[in-house]
């Protein structure tokens, strides 16, 4: 295929009040190539504002910096103070490993800038983006009329399902609330943005207790149920942060059916598992879901910020969420229309770079990816319960393990994490599990290694 280049060119006036700003187009065109093909630096980290300043002075003049210092402010000083997220011994938090393609496509599109909020506006982007989620329709076992769109994330991915939730209850009955007030049901492990939508909505939070391993079941949830009426919706996990636990989704399923309360389920990390038969038999249940969050920038190998927004029956957000105003008049809600779906209306097509990199290597690439971080996972679990001076304290359902140092105390822990990251050889950091402070390892990256990583553990902990 050949690419059309266009320009100003050296005998053509500067056009408009920003002058002509080929080169500066050019500079940082070449400088997103070199990096989407560039190794991580693991070294890079967050520094101190004061720091910063001191270091790139006043960026915001009247008269401008100008193209190239500018780029190089942020070459030489500000993207070294942020963490590479995508390095493969980056094994916090959830990290993200997205492929090649999808990061060169985030500049296709942020260059094509399309309204991605409106099928009038970006039928081609929101049809792409639609394939995307149809793969995720299929995985859940879901009909084929089910959709929904790409938001920025698991928190407003949360609180749109949640919102389309609670008007659904409503609705069914008769627009009369609860007299002690609406109220969600969730586990104490479940996303900290499911209080946080709580908080914005103004429902209450009833903690349903989880089982020995950690888990919702539905024998705990009907205890609930049956005691709080004004219950809504049940929150359950399909791979907790701290833990990666998935809860019991048929029992949950169940439950949910015989009261008529909407099931949410929260995959913005696990919910990639489903395309890893290893472990699809864990997310049984899930089919019979309401709505559904995954984040591709998580363990979908998509650039951040990039949450999939799922709904059973898209026209309960619709009647939830659609927005009505005169100059939208015009909008044509026969179509598929990402605004009528989520609390938003303006929105970037986010999830373009993920369709271009499912479409360039194929949902079967996609599921091996999946299943070798799963691998790496158990193998370094393994390995850390045969070592004498490591114990495996939990095993890993899906791709995090917890894990500690017996002899060690809690700052001898922290420092090693710290010594670890300031050297630019492992990111793990501790993590509080049932009351103590443990570490802890998520693999995302099938380009970890999982022996290197064990060598780690074996000559810097013993």
């Amino acid at each position: 295929m050949q690419i059309m280049h266009c320009g100003t060119g050296p005998d053509v006036a500067p056009i408009g009040v920003w002058g002509d700003e080929t080169d500066v187009v050019a500079a940082t065109m070449e400088w997103a190539a070199n990096r989407v093909v560039r190794h991580t630096d693991p070294k890079t980290t967050a520094r101190r504002s004061s720091e910063l300043a001191e270091a790139t002075g006043p960026t915001i003049t009247a008269e401008g910096l100008g193209g190239a210092t500018a780029l190089r402010l942020f070459d030489e000083v500000l993207a070294p103070a942020t963490r590479s997220q995508d390095d493969p011994m980056n094994l916090a938090y959830i990290p993200a490993a997205p492929t090649r393609a999808a990061v060169a496509f985030e500049s296709v599109t942020s260059a094509a800038n399309i309204f991605g909020g409106l099928w009038e506006a970006g039928a081609g982007a929101i049809y792409a983006e639609n394939q995307a989620l149809a793969w995720l329709v299929e995985l859940l076992g879901w009909p084929v009329t089910a959709g929904g769109c790409f938001v920025s994330g698991g928190t407003i991915g949360n609180l749109s399902a949640l919102v389309t939730a609670r008007h659904d209850a409503l609705v069914r009955r008769g627009g009369i609330r609860p007299e002690n007030g609406w109220k969600l049901a969730c586990t104490a492990d479940a996303h900290s943005s499911i209080r946080s939508a709580a908080r914005v909505m103004d429902v209450d939070v009833v903690e349903v207790p989880e089982d020995g391993s950690g888990h919702l079941t539905g024998v705990a949830l009907r205890e609930v149920l049956a005691e709080h009426p004004g219950v809504f919706a049940v929150v359950a996990s399909a791979g907790t942060t701290n833990t990666g636990i998935v809860d019991e989704l048929h029992s949950v399923a169940d439950v949910c059916a015989e009261y008529r309360v909407w099931l949410h389920v929260d995959g913005a990390y696990g919910g990639a598992g489903l395309a890893a038969p290893s472990v699809r038999g864990l997310f049984d249940g899930i089919e019979r879901a309401d709505s559904f969050i995954v984040d591709p920038h998580k363990w979908l190998f998509a650039p951040y910020d990039c949450c999939a927004l799922l709904y059973r029956d898209p026209d309960l957000a619709r009647a939830a969420h659609s927005q009505r105003a005169s100059y939208l008049d015009t909008v044509d809600r026969e179509a598929w229309n990402p605004a009528d779906l989520a609390v938003h209306l303006s929105r970037r097509a986010r999830g373009l770079p993920f369709w271009f990199s499912l479409a360039t290597h194929g949902t079967a690439k996609y599921a091996a990816a999946i299943e070798q971080t799963l691998a790496t996972a158990r193998t370094v679990a393994t390995a850390i319960a045969g070592m004498d001076h490591l114990r495996l304290l939990l095993a890993p359902e899906l791709s995090v393990l917890l894990f500690d140092r017996p002899g060690w105390t809690e700052e001898q822990m922290r420092h090693w994490s710290r010594t670890l990251s300031d050297a630019g050889v492992l990111l793990c950091l501790t993590t509080t599990w049932n009351g103590r402070l443990v570490l802890r390892m998520a693999f995302v990256n099938p380009e970890t290694d999982a022996a290197q990583v064990i060598e780690i553990l074996r000559t810097t902990m013993d």
